[in-house]
C-alpha cells in the first residue's frame, strides 16, 4: 500500500470502531449475516464530487469481496438525481459502512466544490491555490484530498514536511534573520533538508529577508497584506523565490491578489468554511 493507503486505513479503523464498537445491534438484531445486497449512492445536491475512491477503499476494507462500480468519478460534476456508484456486499458490510463513507463524501465533496469555485476565479491568472493545516484534527488527510480533487493544491501536510517559520517562531527566537539563519541550519543538518518559508508582517521585514537571507529561503509568506502591498512586495523580491499571500482571502479579494502575480494564495476557508453536501445510500436489491 502507498502512504495514503495507509494513513487511510487507519482513519478507517478508528472510526469504525467509534461507530460500531461492541456491535452494530440495529443491523444484527434484524438481519442475518448470510443476507446479500446493493445499495446506491444517490446525489441530493449540485456540486463538485469527491470520495468515490475513498468509499471504494472503505468497503473493501469491510468486506474485500465487495464489488464496487462507480458511476462517477472523483472531480466530475454532480446534480441532484445522478448516481455516483453501486455497491454490492453482504448487508452487514452495506450497512456498517453506510454513515462512515457518507460523513467522508459529504464533508469532502463539500471542500472540493467549494475549492472550485476559487479556481474558476483563479483561471488566466499565475496565481495557484494552497490549502493550510486549519483542518478538523484526525481527517486532515480526506480534508486534503478534497482540496486536490477540487483543483487546489495542498500546502504542508504537518508541521513534520516543511519548516514554516510563523510570527511566533520569530518572535521567540528574536528576530525574523536569526530564525532563518537557525532554520537553514538545522535543514542543512537533516539527512532530508526541507524546504524553508518565511512569513513576513510588512514591507520591511521584506526588505531586510532579501538583503540578508535570501539565499536561505525558499518561499516568502506575505501575511495580511493588501493586493496593493503584495505588488510592492513582489518589486523587492524580483521573482528571486515563491511568494504567497495570505490571510483572510476569500471568494470576493481572491482575484485582486491573482492580479498582482503572486506565485501562491492560501485559503484556510477552502476546508473550515466549506458546507457538506446532501448525499445518500439507499438499498437498490436484496436478496
Amino acid at each position: 500500500m502507498n502512504s495514503f493507503d495507509i494513513a487511510l486505513a487507519t482513519l478507517v479503523d478508528a472510526a469504525l470502531k467509534e461507530d460500531i464498537g461492541n456491535g452494530d445491534h440495529s443491523t444484527l438484531s434484524c438481519i442475518p449475516a448470510t443476507k446479500q445486497g446493493k445499495a446506491i449512492l444517490k446525489i441530493k445536491e449540485d456540486g463538485i464530487l469527491a470520495g468515490v475512491e475513498v468509499a471504494n477503499k472503505i468497503f473493501h476494507f469491510i468486506e474485500p469481496s465487495c464489488e464496487f462500480i462507480p458511476f462517477k468519478k472523483d472531480g466530475d460534476k454532480m446534480q441532484v438525481g445522478d448516481i455516483a456508484f453501486e455497491i454490492t456486499a453482504s448487508v452487514h458490510a452495506i450497512l456498517k459502512g453506510e454513515r462512515l463513507v457518507l460523513n467522508c463524501m459529504q464533508r469532502m465533496s463539500g471542500i472540493a466544490t467549494l475549492t472550485n469555485r476559487y479556481t474558476q476565479l483563479l483561471k488566466g491568472y499565475h496565481t495557484r491555490l494552497l490549502d493550510t493545516r486549519k483542518t478538523t484534527p484526525n481527517f486532515r488527510l480526506l480534508e486534503k484530498e478534497a482540496v486536490r480533487i477540487g483543483g487546489g493544491i495542498n500546502h504542508r501536510f504537518g508541521l513534520y514536511d516543511m519548516i514554516m517559520l510563523k510570527d511566533n517562531h520569530i518572535d521567540y527566537c528574536g528576530g525574523i534573520i536569526e530564525a532563518i539563519n537557525q532554520a537553514y541550519t538545522y535543514s542543512n543538518h537533516l539527512e532530508q533538508p526541507l524546504k524553508i518559508e518565511v512569513e513576513t508582517r510588512n514591507l520591511a521585514d521584506v526588505l531586510l529577508v532579501c538583503n540578508q537571507a535570501l539565499n536561505k529561503v525558499d518561499r516568502i509568506m506575505l501575511d495580511n497584506f493588501s493586493p496593493n502591498e503584495v505588488s510592492e512586495a513582489l518589486a523587492i523580491i524580483q521573482g528571486r523565490v515563491e511568494t504567497e499571500a495570505s490571510g483572510g482571502i476569500n471568494l470576493t479579494t481572491i482575484e485582486l491578489f491573482a492580479k498582482t502575480g503572486v506565485d501562491f494564495v492560501s485559503v484556510g476557508g477552502l476546508i473550515h468554511q466549506a458546507q457538506s453536501l446532501d448525499l445518500s445510500l439507499k438499498a437498490s436489491f436484496v436478496k
